[in-house]
């Protein structure tokens, strides 16, 4: 969402709070063997773009297709695109300049969820949560859409102008979420409506509103597998990105939600990606950040052991969990004085850097998801540069 985008998508995330530090007892586990010491795990390739500078990978299927956005020449505009191999396919839009696949929307079935700008102008002159993940405010409304066989289909509202769409299951199952009529007083200007998290089912044409927790204004859903539980946050309308809007992270089983709690700061619980088993993966603020500053810890909730932070990098301030497979291999990226690509297995959080061929010369900086062979798909910045390319780092059987 708005501030989360800049998170992500900025080289360096700033420590906004005091963490205490404590030296742990010996652990024989915190030692990873490096690519020097044991060889390496994963080759790294990547993907074609338009010679745009800023392109992401957002997400991986089972049959190794990825989903994702490329900047257009000269990056004023954006578009989403698919991998095959080393295809790139440009999506197209709903009649805007933009279009993005922002979360890991893909199914091995050929669906693909994000957002797209359409040619219509915004009378309300809002800064819905499409603008914090595009170039520049265009002004023009956006819808969520769904992409089957070639063709962008909008997703509707549930009253008001604006969707965005985050996930997408074999079943055509779409979530994301979507503005009511109600002008909603927990708003912040330009904001002016409440949004609501919904699922949608393209192929009846209908939507479901999935509600917030009590006592909350506005809810959105991030993700979605195939059982069809969903995750996403509960909180107020604010300015229709993170911040008061993740006040709590919730998941909705049969369309009731459950708080699954956070790791104890005031705002900024936003769950990421979830798998076939319900584990969930994210990011929340820890006690020691207040407020709306954003400094959290990458997270998994699981129905049997609750909520766990992820920890981080050593020399690092903050980590976000964004997708998490069958194994619980979770990916992510761990943020300091730079960003660093992460993979966690087994408890242990390990730089992706360090897993890659010595002598590797780029900086893989977001790991974005990972499927279940365990292919990685992420962000890396080539060396002497500020381009940021998209990569596949596959693994070495």
């Amino acid at each position: 969402m708005r501030h989360i985008s800049s998170a992500i998508l900025i080289a360096a995330v700033c420590a906004c709070g005091y963490e205490p530090q404590v030296t742990p007892p010996f652990d024989a586990r915190l030692h990873q063997p490096s690519a020097a010491e044991v060889g390496p795990r994963y080759t790294v390739s990547y993907l074609p773009t338009l010679n745009g500078s800023r392109n992401r990978p957002s997400g991986i299927a089972s049959n190794g297709v990825i989903a994702g956005f490329v900047n257009r020449p000269g990056n004023a505009t954006r578009v989403a695109a698919l991998w095959r191999g080393t295809t790139l396919d440009t999506l197209g839009t709903l009649g805007g300049p933009n279009s993005v696949v922002q979360w890991p929307g893909i199914t091995s079935n050929g669906l693909v969820a994000g957002f797209a700008e359409t040619a219509e102008l915004d009378t309300l002159h809002e800064e819905w949560s499409c603008t914090a993940f595009l170039p520049s405010v265009t002004g023009t409304i956006c819808r969520g859409f769904v992409w089957e066989n070639g063709v962008m289909t909008g997703m509707p509202t549930l009253g008001g102008n604006q969707s965005f769409a985050t996930g997408v299951n074999s079943r055509g199952q779409v979530v994301g979420w979507a503005e009511t009529a109600v002008i909603d007083p927990t708003c912040n200007a330009p904001q002016v409506l409440q949004f609501r998290a919904a699922l949608w089912y393209p192929k009846k044409g209908t939507i479901e509103q999935l509600p917030p927790l009590p006592g909350d204004s506005t809810s959105a859903a991030t993700a979605i597998n195939s059982r069809g539980q969903v995750v996403g946050i509960s909180g107020d309308c604010d300015i229709a990105v993170g911040q008061r809007s993740a006040r709590h992270s919730v998941i909705w089983n049969g369309g009731v939600p459950t708080d699954i709690g956070d790791l104890g700061g005031d705002f900024w619980h936003t769950p990421m990606d979830v798998n076939e088993q319900g584990d969930v993966v994210g990011f929340s603020n820890p006690p020691y950040v207040l407020g709306i500053d954003f400094n959290p810890l990458g997270f998994l909730w699981t129905s049997v052991g609750g909520i766990q932070s992820l920890g981080k990098l050593v020399g690092d301030t903050s980590s976000q969990a964004l997708g998490i497979n069958k194994y619980r291999q979770i990916v992510g990226v761990s943020s300091g004085a730079s960003n660093r690509a992460f993979l966690w297995e087994n408890g242990v959080m390990q730089n992706l850097n360090d897993l890659v061929e010595p002598g590797f010369p780029d900086l893989l900086i977001v790991a974005q998801h990972i499927n279940d062979d365990g292919v990685i798909v992420g962000r890396a910045v080539l060396h002497g540069t500020t381009t940021q390319v998209p990569f596949v780092a596959t693994p070495i059987r």
